[in-house]
């Protein structure tokens, strides 16, 4: 495992294609697990994410948060972004309308405050959502989201930005507080790299995320790739063809498809183990898991399919940890994977607590699985 971590954070990101950031705090657990210096994660993350700027937060396949490397934004961007932000925008005017928001012209309403919440991120650099509908009457307006139990009372500024940031416009930036933190600054995606995202067509992203895909995650089904992208099944066919995808013969399933370059057996390697955080992209790489998940699926997944904390032992799931309150990593294994890895697990589990600090990993996108409940009882 020593010899398969990698040296920077944007390695990591660009072999996993995409890191997971719906939660924070995935990502820097996902890169301490990866990275061969493992003694400050976050601060690795932040350099990139922050200082240095090699990496991007963005949303990306179906409706996701991801971390990606400079390389891969403007792919992801063309391939999956703008249908996502086709349908934000669409929804937005959609409860602009049930609001009473915007009046007679609602899309040249939206355009004007689209125009203003710029503006305030152009005057103050970065800014955070309430700082941006402070700055303008119109981007206070307030949005009816949902209804019955789940309705809410959300200010347009929160929308506009999430739309303006799956266009491509707008990017999230520094986080309010520490690295699990959930609130976001806001910053004109230009002035945050020092450039536009690079113009890719669609059909060519499409065939390059497969590409990247495949190289990371194949071979596969052809419906793997479909979920995990969101795409439809012409756009899969295409993307597949475009890259010369060859089928090839899967274990206990219909046939997959991998790239015409990446046929030959791979060496297993030396044993290995591994403590992965929820929502982590390994175990959402899949839309078809038994292979690498075997009968664990009921006990590590929410009930509506987020994956919770998992161990990994040499290519498979073998059980679900959770950090209680007083810091400790508690583990729980699912099946015997014998004296050896189980002392390299518990070794994980020991050195992964302190490096936490008093980080708080409690889910905020997903809900505890039966293994996190067990373990925090």
């Amino acid at each position: 495992m020593v010899a398969a971590r990698a040296a920077t954070v944007e390695e990591v990101a660009a072999s996993l294609v995409a890191m997971h950031s719906t939660d924070p705090a995935s990502v820097v657990v996902a890169a301490w697990a990866r990275l061969a210096d493992r003694g400050a994660p976050a601060l690795e993350v932040e350099r990139a994410l922050y200082e240095e700027r090699t990496l991007l937060r963005l949303m990306g396949m179906r409706r996701t948060m991801f971390v990606v490397d400079r390389d891969v934004a403007p792919v992801v961007h063309a391939a999956c972004s703008v249908t996502v932000a086709a349908r934000e925008r669409a929804k937005l005017l959609k409860f602009m309308e049930t609001s009473g928001v915007g009046g007679p012209d609602p899309v040249a309403w939206l355009a004007g405050a689209e125009a203003a919440a710029l503006s305030a991120l152009d005057a103050q650099g970065e800014a955070t959502a309430p700082e941006v509908a402070a700055s303008d009457a119109r981007l206070s307006e307030e949005l009816a989201i949902g209804t019955g139990k789940w309705a809410a009372k959300q200010k347009i500024a929160s929308r506009i930005l999430l739309v303006l940031a799956a266009e491509g416009r707008v990017v999230r930036a520094r986080p309010r507080g520490s690295w699990t933190s959930t609130q976001f600054r806001w910053a004109s995606l230009e002035a945050w790299t020092g450039a536009p995202l690079a113009e890719v067509g669609a059909e060519q992203a499409e065939a390059e995320l497969a590409r990247r895909w495949l190289y990371a995650y194949g071979p596969a089904l052809p419906a793997d790739l479909q979920w995990w992208t969101a795409w439809t099944a012409k756009q899969t066919k295409r993307a597949l063809a475009a890259v010369g995808a060859v089928e090839v013969a899967l274990d206990g399933s219909a046939a997959g498809v991998a790239l015409p370059d990446d046929l030959e057996p791979v060496d297993r390697g030396d044993p290995w183990v591994a403590l992965l955080p929820a929502l982590d992209a390994t175990p959402m790489g899949w839309k078809h898991r038994d292979w690498y998940l075997g009968e664990h699926a009921e006990l590590l997944f929410d009930v509506n399919g987020n994956v919770s904390p998992t161990i990994w032992a040499d290519g498979r799931i073998v059980g679900g940890w959770a950090r209680r309150p007083s810091g400790e990593i508690a583990v729980r294994l699912l099946e015997d994977v014998g004296a050896e890895a189980t002392a390299g697990i518990e070794a994980e589990a020991a050195a992964l607590g302190p490096r936490l600090g008093d980080a708080t990993l409690a889910p905020r996108a997903r809900g505890y699985s039966p293994v996190e409940k067990a373990l925090l009882a």
